[in-house]
Protein backbone atom coordinates (compact mmCIF):
# COMPACT_ATOMS: atom_id res chain seq x y z
CA UNK A 1 0.00 0.00 0.00
CA UNK A 2 1.40 3.40 -0.96
CA UNK A 3 1.70 6.17 1.57
CA UNK A 4 -0.39 9.19 0.61
CA UNK A 5 1.65 12.22 -0.23
CA UNK A 6 1.39 15.32 1.93
CA UNK A 7 -1.12 17.89 0.69
CA UNK A 8 0.32 21.09 -0.85
CA UNK A 9 -0.74 23.19 2.15
CA UNK A 10 1.26 20.95 4.50
CA UNK A 11 4.34 21.20 2.27
CA UNK A 12 4.05 24.98 2.16
CA UNK A 13 3.73 25.11 5.93
CA UNK A 14 6.78 22.93 6.35
CA UNK A 15 8.82 25.11 4.00
CA UNK A 16 7.71 28.22 5.87
CA UNK A 17 8.75 26.71 9.20
CA UNK A 18 12.20 25.96 7.80
CA UNK A 19 12.57 29.60 6.68
CA UNK A 20 11.53 31.22 9.99
CA UNK A 21 14.75 30.41 11.94
CA UNK A 22 16.78 32.07 9.18
CA UNK A 23 14.95 35.41 9.45
CA UNK A 24 16.22 38.33 11.49
CA UNK A 25 19.13 40.31 9.99
CA UNK A 26 16.93 42.30 7.60
CA UNK A 27 14.45 43.09 10.38
CA UNK A 28 17.31 44.51 12.45
CA UNK A 29 18.69 46.51 9.51
CA UNK A 30 15.15 47.59 8.65
CA UNK A 31 14.88 49.45 11.96
CA UNK A 32 17.12 52.05 10.31
CA UNK A 33 14.13 52.94 8.09
CA UNK A 34 12.04 53.76 11.16
CA UNK A 35 14.30 56.11 13.07
CA UNK A 36 13.19 59.55 14.38
CA UNK A 37 14.55 61.14 11.21
CA UNK A 38 11.93 59.20 9.24
CA UNK A 39 9.27 60.39 11.64
CA UNK A 40 10.29 64.04 11.29
CA UNK A 41 10.62 63.87 7.50
CA UNK A 42 7.36 62.01 6.88
CA UNK A 43 5.35 63.98 9.44
CA UNK A 44 6.60 67.27 8.01
CA UNK A 45 5.91 66.12 4.43
CA UNK A 46 2.36 65.08 5.28
CA UNK A 47 1.59 68.19 7.33
CA UNK A 48 2.97 70.60 4.69
CA UNK A 49 2.06 68.87 1.42
CA UNK A 50 -0.63 66.33 2.27
CA UNK A 51 -0.46 63.29 -0.02
CA UNK A 52 1.98 64.88 -2.49
CA UNK A 53 5.06 62.84 -1.51
CA UNK A 54 3.46 59.44 -1.01
CA UNK A 55 5.24 58.33 -4.19
CA UNK A 56 8.65 59.17 -2.66
CA UNK A 57 8.02 56.83 0.28
CA UNK A 58 6.91 54.02 -2.06
CA UNK A 59 9.84 54.46 -4.47
CA UNK A 60 12.26 54.73 -1.57
CA UNK A 61 11.11 51.42 -0.11
CA UNK A 62 11.25 49.64 -3.48
CA UNK A 63 14.83 50.84 -3.94
CA UNK A 64 15.62 49.91 -0.35
CA UNK A 65 14.45 46.33 -0.96
CA UNK A 66 16.93 45.90 -3.80
CA UNK A 67 19.76 47.61 -1.92
CA UNK A 68 19.32 45.64 1.30
CA UNK A 69 19.09 42.34 -0.56
CA UNK A 70 22.33 43.11 -2.42
CA UNK A 71 24.03 44.03 0.86
CA UNK A 72 22.87 40.83 2.54
CA UNK A 73 23.93 38.77 -0.47
CA UNK A 74 27.39 40.34 -0.41
CA UNK A 75 27.88 39.42 3.24
CA UNK A 76 26.57 35.91 2.66
CA UNK A 77 28.59 35.16 -0.47
CA UNK A 78 31.90 36.59 0.76
CA UNK A 79 31.75 36.17 4.53
CA UNK A 80 32.78 39.83 4.74
CA UNK A 81 31.04 43.15 5.24
CA UNK A 82 30.93 45.89 2.62
CA UNK A 83 33.35 48.04 4.62
CA UNK A 84 35.80 45.14 4.97
CA UNK A 85 35.88 44.67 1.20
CA UNK A 86 36.23 48.43 0.67
CA UNK A 87 39.12 48.47 3.12
CA UNK A 88 40.83 45.74 1.10
CA UNK A 89 40.11 47.25 -2.33
CA UNK A 90 41.02 50.89 -1.59
CA UNK A 91 44.77 50.52 -1.46
CA UNK A 92 45.63 54.24 -1.29
CA UNK A 93 45.89 55.13 2.39
CA UNK A 94 44.60 58.70 2.04
CA UNK A 95 41.73 57.74 -0.24
CA UNK A 96 40.68 55.05 2.22
CA UNK A 97 40.84 57.52 5.09
CA UNK A 98 38.82 60.02 3.09
CA UNK A 99 36.16 57.40 2.46
CA UNK A 100 36.17 56.60 6.17
CA UNK A 101 35.72 60.28 7.10
CA UNK A 102 32.60 60.65 4.94
CA UNK A 103 31.23 57.39 6.34
CA UNK A 104 31.82 58.68 9.88
CA UNK A 105 30.02 61.93 9.04
CA UNK A 106 27.08 59.81 7.89
CA UNK A 107 27.26 57.83 11.14
CA UNK A 108 27.21 61.06 13.14
CA UNK A 109 24.21 62.33 11.16
CA UNK A 110 22.50 59.05 11.97
CA UNK A 111 23.25 59.42 15.67
CA UNK A 112 22.03 63.01 15.55
CA UNK A 113 18.62 61.93 14.28
CA UNK A 114 18.25 59.00 16.63
CA UNK A 115 19.47 60.62 19.84
CA UNK A 116 17.66 63.91 19.28
CA UNK A 117 14.44 62.03 18.46
CA UNK A 118 14.76 59.89 21.56
CA UNK A 119 15.47 62.97 23.68
CA UNK A 120 12.29 64.60 22.38
CA UNK A 121 10.34 61.45 23.25
CA UNK A 122 11.71 61.42 26.81
CA UNK A 123 10.73 65.07 27.12
CA UNK A 124 7.19 64.44 25.87
CA UNK A 125 6.61 61.36 28.03
CA UNK A 126 8.49 62.19 31.24
CA UNK A 127 9.44 65.87 31.04
CA UNK A 128 13.19 65.17 30.80
CA UNK A 129 15.38 68.08 29.64
CA UNK A 130 16.51 67.38 26.07
CA UNK A 131 20.20 67.01 26.93
CA UNK A 132 19.43 64.58 29.77
CA UNK A 133 17.17 62.56 27.48
CA UNK A 134 19.91 62.41 24.84
CA UNK A 135 22.40 61.13 27.40
CA UNK A 136 19.97 58.43 28.52
CA UNK A 137 19.55 57.36 24.89
CA UNK A 138 23.30 57.04 24.49
CA UNK A 139 23.60 54.90 27.63
CA UNK A 140 20.69 52.65 26.61
CA UNK A 141 22.23 52.04 23.19
CA UNK A 142 25.46 50.95 24.87
CA UNK A 143 23.45 48.56 27.03
CA UNK A 144 21.85 46.96 23.97
CA UNK A 145 25.22 46.63 22.27
CA UNK A 146 26.64 44.96 25.37
CA UNK A 147 23.67 42.58 25.28
CA UNK A 148 24.70 41.59 21.77
CA UNK A 149 28.27 40.94 22.91
CA UNK A 150 27.14 38.90 25.92
CA UNK A 151 24.21 36.95 24.48
CA UNK A 152 24.88 36.84 20.73
CA UNK A 153 23.26 38.08 17.53
CA UNK A 154 19.94 36.27 18.01
CA UNK A 155 19.26 37.85 21.42
CA UNK A 156 20.04 41.28 19.97
CA UNK A 157 17.69 40.57 17.05
CA UNK A 158 14.85 39.59 19.42
CA UNK A 159 15.12 42.82 21.38
CA UNK A 160 15.22 44.95 18.23
CA UNK A 161 12.25 43.08 16.72
CA UNK A 162 10.28 43.63 19.95
CA UNK A 163 11.00 47.35 19.66
CA UNK A 164 9.93 47.15 16.00
CA UNK A 165 6.52 45.87 17.11
CA UNK A 166 6.18 48.80 19.53
CA UNK A 167 7.16 51.23 16.77
CA UNK A 168 4.56 49.79 14.41
CA UNK A 169 1.78 50.09 16.97
CA UNK A 170 2.83 53.55 18.11
CA UNK A 171 2.88 55.06 14.62
CA UNK A 172 0.10 52.98 13.09
CA UNK A 173 -2.78 53.65 15.45
CA UNK A 174 -3.34 57.19 14.23
CA UNK A 175 -4.21 55.83 10.81
CA UNK A 176 -6.64 53.33 12.34
CA UNK A 177 -8.51 56.16 14.06
CA UNK A 178 -8.43 58.48 11.03
CA UNK A 179 -7.99 56.52 7.77
CA UNK A 180 -6.92 58.31 4.57
CA UNK A 181 -9.03 59.11 1.53
CA UNK A 182 -8.32 56.36 -1.07
CA UNK A 183 -8.54 58.75 -4.03
CA UNK A 184 -6.08 61.18 -2.51
CA UNK A 185 -3.74 58.32 -1.60
CA UNK A 186 -3.62 56.99 -5.16
CA UNK A 187 -3.22 60.54 -6.44
CA UNK A 188 -0.12 60.81 -4.25
CA UNK A 189 1.47 57.94 -6.19
CA UNK A 190 1.94 60.22 -9.21
CA UNK A 191 5.52 61.59 -9.14
CA UNK A 192 5.61 65.40 -8.88
CA UNK A 193 6.92 68.28 -6.76
CA UNK A 194 5.53 71.62 -5.62
CA UNK A 195 8.46 73.98 -5.14
CA UNK A 196 11.90 73.74 -3.54
CA UNK A 197 10.61 72.73 -0.09
CA UNK A 198 8.99 69.59 -1.49
CA UNK A 199 12.29 68.61 -3.17
CA UNK A 200 14.13 69.15 0.12
CA UNK A 201 11.65 66.93 1.92
CA UNK A 202 11.82 64.30 -0.83
CA UNK A 203 15.62 64.14 -0.42
CA UNK A 204 15.11 63.95 3.34
CA UNK A 205 12.66 61.06 2.99
CA UNK A 206 15.07 59.21 0.69
CA UNK A 207 17.95 59.80 3.09
CA UNK A 208 15.82 58.42 5.90
CA UNK A 209 14.69 55.42 3.87
CA UNK A 210 17.82 54.29 1.99
CA UNK A 211 20.26 54.87 4.82
CA UNK A 212 23.97 54.39 4.12
CA UNK A 213 24.70 52.88 7.52
CA UNK A 214 21.95 50.30 6.95
CA UNK A 215 23.73 49.25 3.74
CA UNK A 216 26.99 48.85 5.65
CA UNK A 217 25.30 47.12 8.60
CA UNK A 218 23.24 44.55 6.68
CA UNK A 219 26.24 42.87 5.08
CA UNK A 220 27.88 42.65 8.51
CA UNK A 221 24.71 41.33 10.19
CA UNK A 222 24.41 38.60 7.56
CA UNK A 223 28.08 37.75 7.92
CA UNK A 224 27.78 37.51 11.71
CA UNK A 225 24.56 35.49 11.60
CA UNK A 226 25.44 32.96 8.88
CA UNK A 227 29.21 32.99 8.57
CA UNK A 228 29.63 29.99 10.88
CA UNK A 229 26.81 27.88 9.44
CA UNK A 230 27.45 28.14 5.72
CA UNK A 231 29.28 24.82 5.75
CA UNK A 232 26.19 23.08 7.13
CA UNK A 233 23.40 24.91 5.35
CA UNK A 234 23.02 25.31 1.63
CA UNK A 235 23.70 28.89 0.61
CA UNK A 236 20.80 28.85 -1.84
CA UNK A 237 18.32 28.20 0.95
CA UNK A 238 19.73 31.08 2.96
CA UNK A 239 19.48 33.37 -0.07
CA UNK A 240 15.81 32.45 -0.49
CA UNK A 241 15.22 33.06 3.21
CA UNK A 242 17.05 36.39 2.90
CA UNK A 243 14.67 37.52 0.16
CA UNK A 244 11.76 36.71 2.48
CA UNK A 245 13.52 38.46 5.36
CA UNK A 246 14.11 41.64 3.34
CA UNK A 247 10.56 41.58 1.96
CA UNK A 248 8.98 41.29 5.42
CA UNK A 249 11.27 43.99 6.82
CA UNK A 250 10.53 46.44 4.01
CA UNK A 251 6.78 45.78 4.07
CA UNK A 252 6.79 46.66 7.77
CA UNK A 253 9.08 49.67 7.36
CA UNK A 254 7.28 50.95 4.27
CA UNK A 255 3.88 50.46 5.86
CA UNK A 256 4.86 52.36 9.01
CA UNK A 257 6.46 55.19 7.02
CA UNK A 258 3.34 55.52 4.91
CA UNK A 259 1.24 55.48 8.07
CA UNK A 260 3.27 58.35 9.51
CA UNK A 261 2.94 60.49 6.36
CA UNK A 262 -0.74 59.67 5.88
CA UNK A 263 -1.58 60.39 9.53
CA UNK A 264 -0.07 63.84 9.09
CA UNK A 265 -1.83 64.33 5.74
CA UNK A 266 -5.22 63.35 7.17
CA UNK A 267 -5.09 64.95 10.61
CA UNK A 268 -2.33 67.57 10.64
CA UNK A 269 -2.30 69.27 7.22
CA UNK A 270 -2.52 73.01 7.74
CA UNK A 271 -2.51 72.70 11.54
CA UNK A 272 -0.23 75.38 13.08
CA UNK A 273 2.85 74.17 14.95
CA UNK A 274 3.25 70.81 13.22
CA UNK A 275 6.70 71.73 11.93
CA UNK A 276 8.13 70.29 15.17
CA UNK A 277 7.68 66.90 16.81
CA UNK A 278 6.49 68.62 19.97
CA UNK A 279 3.88 70.41 17.87
CA UNK A 280 2.90 67.13 16.22
CA UNK A 281 2.39 65.56 19.66
CA UNK A 282 0.19 68.48 20.75
CA UNK A 283 -1.80 68.40 17.50
CA UNK A 284 -2.35 64.65 17.73
CA UNK A 285 -3.52 65.11 21.33
CA UNK A 286 -6.00 67.78 20.25
CA UNK A 287 -7.22 66.13 17.02
CA UNK A 288 -7.06 62.39 17.76
CA UNK A 289 -6.95 62.22 21.54
CA UNK A 290 -4.33 61.68 24.28
CA UNK A 291 -4.04 57.92 23.69
CA UNK A 292 -2.86 58.38 20.09
CA UNK A 293 -0.49 61.15 21.19
CA UNK A 294 1.08 58.98 23.90
CA UNK A 295 1.38 56.03 21.50
CA UNK A 296 3.13 58.37 19.05
CA UNK A 297 5.64 59.41 21.75
CA UNK A 298 6.21 55.79 22.79
CA UNK A 299 6.79 54.84 19.15
CA UNK A 300 9.24 57.73 18.82
CA UNK A 301 11.16 56.56 21.90
CA UNK A 302 11.28 52.94 20.67
CA UNK A 303 12.43 54.07 17.22
CA UNK A 304 15.24 56.14 18.71
CA UNK A 305 16.39 53.34 21.01
CA UNK A 306 16.32 50.61 18.37
CA UNK A 307 17.87 52.64 15.57
CA UNK A 308 20.63 54.16 17.70
CA UNK A 309 21.72 50.66 18.70
CA UNK A 310 21.87 49.52 15.07
CA UNK A 311 23.62 52.79 14.16
CA UNK A 312 26.30 52.22 16.79
CA UNK A 313 26.83 48.69 15.46
CA UNK A 314 27.21 50.06 11.93
CA UNK A 315 29.61 52.76 13.10
CA UNK A 316 31.87 50.21 14.77
CA UNK A 317 31.84 48.14 11.57
CA UNK A 318 32.74 51.20 9.47
CA UNK A 319 35.77 51.95 11.62
CA UNK A 320 37.03 48.37 11.85
CA UNK A 321 36.59 47.77 8.12
CA UNK A 322 38.19 50.94 6.81
CA UNK A 323 40.93 51.76 9.34
CA UNK A 324 43.47 50.17 11.61
CA UNK A 325 42.39 52.48 14.42
CA UNK A 326 41.36 50.62 17.54
CA UNK A 327 39.10 52.71 19.79
CA UNK A 328 37.05 51.18 22.64
CA UNK A 329 33.34 51.11 21.80
CA UNK A 330 32.53 53.47 24.67
CA UNK A 331 34.84 56.21 23.36
CA UNK A 332 33.76 55.63 19.76
CA UNK A 333 30.15 56.02 20.86
CA UNK A 334 30.89 59.22 22.79
CA UNK A 335 32.64 60.76 19.76
CA UNK A 336 29.72 60.09 17.41
CA UNK A 337 27.26 61.44 19.99
CA UNK A 338 28.97 64.84 20.27
CA UNK A 339 27.04 66.56 17.40
CA UNK A 340 23.72 65.47 18.91
CA UNK A 341 24.71 66.75 22.34
CA UNK A 342 25.82 70.07 20.82
CA UNK A 343 22.46 70.49 19.06
CA UNK A 344 20.60 69.71 22.28
CA UNK A 345 22.82 72.04 24.34
CA UNK A 346 22.58 75.16 22.17
CA UNK A 347 18.81 75.06 21.87
CA UNK A 348 18.65 74.61 18.08
CA UNK A 349 15.34 73.49 16.61
CA UNK A 350 15.64 69.70 17.05
CA UNK A 351 13.03 68.78 14.44
CA UNK A 352 14.76 70.83 11.73
CA UNK A 353 18.06 69.24 12.80
CA UNK A 354 16.44 65.84 12.24
CA UNK A 355 15.36 66.76 8.71
CA UNK A 356 18.77 68.19 7.77
CA UNK A 357 20.46 65.07 9.16
CA UNK A 358 18.41 63.00 6.73
CA UNK A 359 19.56 65.20 3.84
CA UNK A 360 23.17 64.52 4.90
CA UNK A 361 22.37 60.81 4.82
CA UNK A 362 20.96 61.20 1.32
CA UNK A 363 24.29 62.59 0.11
CA UNK A 364 26.09 59.64 1.70
CA UNK A 365 24.04 57.06 -0.19
CA UNK A 366 26.12 56.99 -3.43
CA UNK A 367 29.31 56.26 -1.49
CA UNK A 368 27.73 53.06 -0.17
CA UNK A 369 25.50 52.19 -3.11
CA UNK A 370 27.95 52.47 -6.02
CA UNK A 371 30.59 50.14 -4.47
CA UNK A 372 27.80 47.72 -3.53
CA UNK A 373 26.69 47.51 -7.18
CA UNK A 374 30.27 47.08 -8.39
CA UNK A 375 31.07 44.32 -5.91
CA UNK A 376 27.84 42.35 -6.44
CA UNK A 377 28.45 42.17 -10.20
CA UNK A 378 32.04 40.93 -9.68
CA UNK A 379 32.07 37.20 -10.50
CA UNK A 380 35.51 36.79 -8.92
CA UNK A 381 34.04 38.02 -5.64
CA UNK A 382 30.53 36.54 -5.63
CA UNK A 383 30.86 33.51 -7.90
CA UNK A 384 27.47 32.05 -8.78
CA UNK A 385 25.64 34.70 -6.70
CA UNK A 386 26.67 37.46 -9.10
CA UNK A 387 23.93 39.94 -10.05
CA UNK A 388 21.91 39.31 -13.17
CA UNK A 389 22.02 42.01 -15.82
CA UNK A 390 18.47 43.09 -14.93
CA UNK A 391 19.38 43.47 -11.26
CA UNK A 392 22.42 45.55 -12.11
CA UNK A 393 20.41 47.80 -14.47
CA UNK A 394 17.73 48.37 -11.80
CA UNK A 395 20.38 49.19 -9.20
CA UNK A 396 22.10 51.64 -11.56
CA UNK A 397 18.78 53.35 -12.37
CA UNK A 398 18.09 53.70 -8.63
CA UNK A 399 21.53 55.19 -8.06
CA UNK A 400 21.09 57.69 -10.90
CA UNK A 401 17.71 58.74 -9.50
CA UNK A 402 19.08 59.34 -6.01
CA UNK A 403 22.20 61.14 -7.20
CA UNK A 404 20.10 63.24 -9.58
CA UNK A 405 17.75 64.27 -6.79
CA UNK A 406 20.75 65.31 -4.70
CA UNK A 407 22.07 67.41 -7.61
CA UNK A 408 18.71 69.18 -7.87
CA UNK A 409 18.81 69.78 -4.13
CA UNK A 410 22.24 71.40 -4.43
CA UNK A 411 20.97 73.62 -7.24
CA UNK A 412 18.02 74.70 -5.10
CA UNK A 413 20.35 75.43 -2.16
CA UNK A 414 22.55 77.74 -4.22
CA UNK A 415 19.98 79.37 -6.51
CA UNK A 416 16.90 79.43 -4.30
CA UNK A 417 14.56 77.97 -6.87
CA UNK A 418 13.88 75.32 -9.50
Amino acid sequence: MTTPSNPPSTNRRARALRVVPLLGPALVAGVAYLDPGNVASNMTAGAQFGYLLVWVVVVGNLVAWLVQYLSAKLGLATGKSLTQILGERITNKWLRRGFWVQAEIVAMATDLAEVVGGAIAFNLLFGFPLLAGGMVMGLLSLFLLSLRDRSGAKAFERVIIALLVIISIGFGMGLVVAPPDPGSFFGGLVPRFEGPSSVLLAASILGATIMPHAIYAHSALTRDRFGQVLAGVERGKILKATRVDVTVALIIAGGVNLAILLTAAVSLQGVPGTDTLEGVYAALNNNLGPVIAVLFAVGLLASGLASTSVGAYAGAEIMSGLTDIQIPLLWRRVITLIPAFVILSIGADPTWALIISQVVLSFGIPFALIPLIIFTRDSALLGTEINSRTTTVLAVVASVFIIGLNAVLLWISFTGGI
